[in-house]
């Protein structure tokens, strides 16, 4: 199957959730294992590299978000689904704000989590060196976006991006001056159908637009269009020339 080299890393202290979820996963391909807490984790990913976290927020000692910001901090880009429970919403917003990359309110059924593990990894992907021929860097602005290298620089200098926000960006950025519907980055950004109470694509934008910071003018960057989606907004000086 296509998902067998992908090896996914469950981290839950519920014992029957685990035993669930890593034979779910094994029957569907892929290389699962599933361990009780941060220390477990830690263990098996310094053994062997893992494709994927699946990551319980809700854990004693270091709970998920507290293993979110850690990777993160450690420059670790490892993909992290986060399993939440069902109205948590200020501590999923925090996990997005933390680098994770969806989240998914339990209880689930584990069809949807494989159909976002895949989409995920599909994104991964994508993002890899291939024979396919260089996309052309996107320029807007002061700000440059390499999809070969996957390298983002605002005024010349690298800003660090995790999967997601680079796609996110990369979306807007080609759309540049036109609004993009929260619906569209849905599909592009997390390959699944947007929902009205999911608010993953609005934290990312969050996130984006706080390492991109103001332009000049000191505007941000992208801007809200209420009820619609976003609109990444062009330099001063095309502005002036449309027609």
């Amino acid at each position: 199957m296509e998902q067998q080299s992908h090896k996914v890393l469950v981290v839950d202290d519920d014992v029957r959730l685990r035993q669930l979820l890593e034979r779910y996963l094994r029957d569907q391909g892929f290389g699962a294992r599933a361990v009780d807490g941060a220390e477990a984790m830690d263990r098996a990913m310094a053994r062997e590299h893992y494709d994927l976290l699946v990551l319980d927020l809700m854990m004693p000692g270091e709970d998920g978000l507290a293993i979110c910001r850690r990777l993160r901090g450690t420059k670790s880009d490892v993909p992290i689904i986060m399993l939440t429970a069902k109205g948590d919403d200020v501590d999923r917003i925090v996990g997005l704000e933390l680098g994770a990359d969806d989240y998914l309110p339990k209880p689930f059924n584990p069809r949807e989590l494989v159909a976002r593990i895949r989409a995920i990894l599909r994104r991964t992907k994508e993002g890899k060196p291939s024979t396919a021929p260089v996309p052309e860097v996107v320029r807007v602005g002061d700000i440059e976006l390499d999809p070969a290298t996957r390298i983002v620089r605002h005024a010349g200098k690298p800003v660090e991006f995790t999967s997601v926000e680079f796609n996110l960006l990369e979306a807007l950025l080609r759309d540049a001056g036109r609004v993009v519907t929260r619906e569209r980055l849905a599909t592009l950004v997390l390959s699944r159908k947007f929902s009205p109470f999911d608010r993953s694509i609005d934290m990312h934008v969050s996130k984006v637009r706080k390492k991109l910071g103001d332009t000049d003018g000191g505007s941000e960057y992208i801007k809200t269009v209420r009820g619609v989606g976003y609109i990444f907004a062009l330099p001063r000086e095309v502005e002036a020339n449309k027609p």
